[in-house]
């Protein structure tokens, strides 16, 4: 007799993976040039840095331990300076919560703040890690649309004018990823002041803030009211692996935070945070060593969007790309993305169609490209290949 195979989760037949995660094996030849990878560059990374601050943490033992469940201390004083100067006003190290990355720090904010059935509005086209969380923990999920200026805060005021009372907004607030536009300022005050005054929770995901190219990012949303929840990481100016993320919110969430956080891992790595607070609190080497990513990153932004508008003319309209690590393009003869994909990987070069940041159904002509992880003249090659597959 077989043995009755026991259920999964119900919650799971909702979820499905990612479609950037599953591109990515596609990609994998060599002779593909990837614009679809969401990575910062490894040669960029500071490997000496690093190496030398793990060798300073492996002196003491307590690297090598368990460490408290926050995050070692030392590191979220570092971080407390750091948010402090950005905010504009102190914050102490009890609102200072270091994450297994900022989506880890997602994932637990969702179990914290959202019953089943709550309302989270979120951005459109979406964070498709943060889709993920929030279908993940049964939420309800309205997207309002992305212009120019961010999230259009106008369209989340008439959802509130028809009685919706979410539980979170999210916001990609810089850079946004996969739209790479930036929330204007006036956007960021109208956003906090609905919070304080709705009662909702504003959860503004920033790991992408420091990489501005040709001008700093606004002050944060978290600047405006007690009602926003700040997540931001090393990932992207330090090195992913290090897995330092953190979150700035009031205590009561960091404490809900904390139970929860003891159930899923127990605490973070002693060893890479203590690397990661050697490397962030060397101030004079950290600016220059940001400043030099901003720098090439800036150079290939400018390279592949000169390239799209170049190659295709009036037939794509793709964004400046004024930091971050994306470019997110439109075409406008009707194009599907979805379907020129094939074409394009046989021509040798991959992207992420705009469908996979749908919401619902949307973005069939739209696509997402990062610039990070090729130099320029591989980048002009790559936008060849693609104008080649999409002529034929």
């Amino acid at each position: 007799m077989s043995p009755t195979v026991p259920p999964l989760a119900a919650k799971l037949g909702g979820l499905k993976s990612s479609a950037i995660r599953d591109l990515l094996k596609l990609t994998a030849r060599a002779e593909v040039i990837s614009l679809a990878g969401g990575l910062p560059d490894a040669e960029l990374m500071p490997r000496e840095r690093i190496a030398a601050a793990a060798e300073v943490a492996l002196r003491g033992p307590g690297c090598l331990q368990y460490t408290e469940s926050p995050g070692w201390a030392p590191l979220r004083d570092v971080l407390a300076e750091r948010e402090s100067a950005r905010l504009g006003r102190r914050v102490p190290i009890d609102e200072v919560f270091v994450t297994h990355g900022s989506q880890q720090a997602l994932s637990l904010l969702a179990e914290v703040l959202l019953d089943p059935g709550a309302l989270v509005v979120v951005e459109d086209p979406a964070y498709v890690g943060a889709l993920q969380v929030f279908r993940a923990a049964g939420a309800r999920i309205v997207a309002v649309p992305l212009d120019g200026e961010g999230m259009r805060v106008d369209v989340l005021r008439e959802l509130l004018a028809r009685g919706e009372r979410p539980a979170v907004v999210h916001t990609v607030s810089n850079f946004h990823n996969p739209g790479g536009v930036t929330m204007s300022t006036a956007r960021r005050r109208e956003l906090a002041e609905l919070a304080a005054a709705q009662g909702f929770w504003v959860i503004e995901d920033d790991p992408y803030g420091e990489l501005w190219f040709d001008r700093p990012a606004p002050e944060p949303v978290a600047t405006h009211s007690p009602n926003v929840i700040r997540l931001s990481s090393a990932s992207k100016i330090l090195s992913p692996s290090l897995r330092v993320g953190w979150m700035v919110a009031p205590d009561a969430v960091c404490r809900a935070v904390e139970l929860l956080k003891q159930g899923a891992d127990l605490c973070g790595s002693a060893l890479t945070q203590q690397i990661a607070a050697d490397l962030l609190a060397d101030r004079d080497w950290l600016t220059t060593h940001v400043d030099h990513v901003r720098g090439v990153y800036g150079e290939r932004a400018k390279a592949l969007v000169h390239a799209v508008r170049t190659g295709f003319g009036d037939r794509v309209v793709c964004t400046d790309a004024a930091g971050g690590m994306f470019v997110w393009a439109d075409f406008t003869d009707g194009t599907d993305t979805q379907l020129l994909l094939p074409r394009a990987l046989e021509a040798g070069v991959a992207y992420v169609p705009g469908a996979a940041f749908a919401v619902e159904n949307g973005y069939r002509n739209s696509m997402r490209m990062c610039f990070t992880t090729s130099e320029a003249a591989v980048l002009e090659e790559a936008i060849d290949r693609l104008a080649t597959a999409h002529a034929g």
